[in-house]
């Protein structure tokens, strides 16, 4: 039984600040959407004729002017299909986040956001005013209320519609994505459609925008709240959701509803995703990866191939006196697994050139983390003139847990232009690396079994250094994910010592933070947006006695 009405929800990667090239996509996808399943009207994400988030772009009278000129180009331009889209307005003086109706050549209505959210990576007080007044259209005689992302986190506007006569409520997002995301949502779509009687639909947009990812994942939820439609996460999709109009609102026609994908899976596409669109937004062929042949290099090079092409990754192997025969072994087998091309070039003779540089300033002075440091920035400047000379981006390569306690050095392993997998502490590593194998497998065992090691001095292993992943990354995560006080921390049943010397680290390598290249976010709390630390600052997280204190 076909649908009384028909709405697309338009679930795709609106380029930031590519206007005209936003404004095109939105009206072939309304054709489509009105030719091709007879749709009554068609949705699309918040700021979707933008790109999100515009950041000070927004402060640019140029740029805003530019969005008011393909909005009003746009609208001239609809035939057939009500167009619900995202835009900025400016009125008065203030400048507001908006979802127009447009229809048969006009914009009819438009709504202001109401709720702007101020956390996290969120900034939108810095540009925005709220609104304060519902909007209910009406679309095939039915009363449509909109809302904008934030709104529905919220217990006011969707009310307000409701009792400004909505019988359905379109929801438009620009919703980040971080691991259990989707669940959240669904929690607060279902609460407030059953609180207020009203289905929902909540569209969402996909695409990787600079660190941040969005999954798409749109949904429909019936007004008892119950989940009746879900869309593909982290793809590109047209979703049509139908209604019956038989009853006192709008019911859900029943959908497909995806299997829950392992928490594993859900990351990995993400980190996908961000690689994927960070280098083709921004122009690059292609990308360099220096591989160690350690864990952490297997899985970047495993996901840039996955998210590019293996054709436009090439993987650069730096040996040194300390690196072990299997690592090249390893990095090679993979290289071949994937279908990636691999070159060799030993950091010997650069180390070597600048040891005897600086021979005489050294004299006397004994061997340490500086000859370390060197070789590792010996690898960046090689990876940096491959990158120069090809126009490929270097990925960089280390985890959170590194970027965290600084077991990175600065110029060298944190040289590039993306780092993959900066927010991924290095338990979740090794879940992503297994996963992936599971997949097909393209990352030699023995890499998931050996100690991780840097291998800049000899039988050097990470353990010597930082406590073991397990205990180290649960500290991190209460004390950067859910900002927990030492004391809280240690009353978990973690050694007092261990987690003073672990929270100096991390204050103390917020210098390093700040200069490294952004990437890939999937907590909450990643270094940069979310976390914003002060590195000149008096205040130490050691708050608790130790026995040598």
């Amino acid at each position: 039984m076909p649908p009384d009405l028909s709405i697309a929800l338009a679930q795709f990667d609106f380029v930031l600040g590519d206007l005209d090239g936003n404004t095109a996509r939105v009206l072939e996808l309304a054709g489509r959407a009105r030719d091709e399943s007879g749709c009554a009207a068609i949705v699309f994400p918040e700021l979707a004729l933008t790109g999100y988030p515009p950041e000070d772009l927004l402060l640019r009278s140029d740029f805003l002017d530019a969005c008011d000129r393909a909005l009003a180009k746009l609208a001239g331009k609809v035939r057939g299909i009500d167009v619900i889209l995202g835009h900025p307005q400016r009125r008065d003086g203030k400048l507001f986040n908006c979802a127009s109706l447009l229809r048969d050549g006009a914009s009819v209505a438009t709504y202001r956001k109401w709720h702007l959210p101020n956390y996290g990576v969120f900034d939108e007080k810095r540009y925005f005013v709220a609104g304060s007044e519902p909007c209910v259209v009406d679309i095939r005689g039915v009363p449509v209320g909109l809302t904008i992302c934030e709104d529905v986190w919220e217990d006011g506007p969707i009310r307000a519609a409701r009792e400004a006569g909505a019988r359905l409520v379109l929801n438009l997002n620009a919703s980040p994505f971080h691991m259990q995301k989707g669940h959240e949502r669904e929690e607060v779509v279902a609460r407030h459609a059953a609180d207020n009687d009203v289905p929902v639909a909540y569209v969402n947009l996909v695409g990787g925008q600079d660190e941040l990812v969005f999954d798409g994942a749109s949904f429909v939820m019936n007004r008892r709240g119950e989940l009746m439609q879900q869309f593909s996460a982290f793809q590109e999709q047209l979703c049509i959701a139908g209604f019956s109009l038989d009853g006192p609102v709008p019911e859900p026609l029943p959908g497909t509803i995806p299997a829950s994908e392992p928490l594993e899976a859900s990351v990995y596409h993400a980190l996908e995703l961000g690689v994927r669109d960070y280098v083709n937004k921004n122009g690059f062929p292609g990308v360099v990866i220096g591989l160690s042949g350690g864990i952490d290099s297997a899985l970047t090079l495993a996901v840039a191939a996955d998210a590019l092409g293996p054709q436009r990754v090439r993987a650069v192997l730096m040996p040194s006196r300390y690196t072990a025969a299997m690592s090249v072994e390893d990095a090679r087998a993979q290289c071949v697994a994937m279908g990636v091309e691999c070159r060799e070039i030993s950091i010997e003779p650069t180390f070597a050139a600048f040891q005897q540089s600086l021979a005489e300033s050294f004299a006397g002075l004994a061997p340490d983390a500086t000859e370390e440091n060197i070789q590792a920035r010996c690898r960046g400047v090689l990876l940096m003139a491959l990158s120069n000379k090809t126009g490929d981006i270097v990925l960089t390569t280390g985890n959170k847990s590194e970027m965290a306690v600084g077991y990175a050095t600065l110029y060298g392993d944190m040289a590039g232009g993306f780092a993959v997998i900066k927010d991924v502490l290095k338990t979740l590593v090794y879940g992503l690396a297994r996963w992936r194998n599971g997949v097909a497998p393209v990352i030699p065992e023995r890499v998931l079994q050996r100690p991780p090691s840097a291998e800049l001095a000899p039988d050097q292993m990470d353990q010597d250094s930082l406590p073991p992943y397990e205990v180290l990354d649960e500290i991190l995560r209460l004390y950067i994910e859910e900002d927990r006080a030492a004391g809280e921390i240690v009353a978990r049943g973690f050694d007092p010592a261990t987690v003073n010397d672990v929270l100096w680290r991390v204050d103390r390598n917020e210098y390093k933070r700040r200069q490294a290249p952004l990437g890939v976010r999937i907590t909450r709390r990643a270094f940069g947006r979310d976390r914003r630390y002060p590195i000149t600052s008096r205040f130490k997280s050691r708050h608790i006695a130790c026995p040598e204190d």
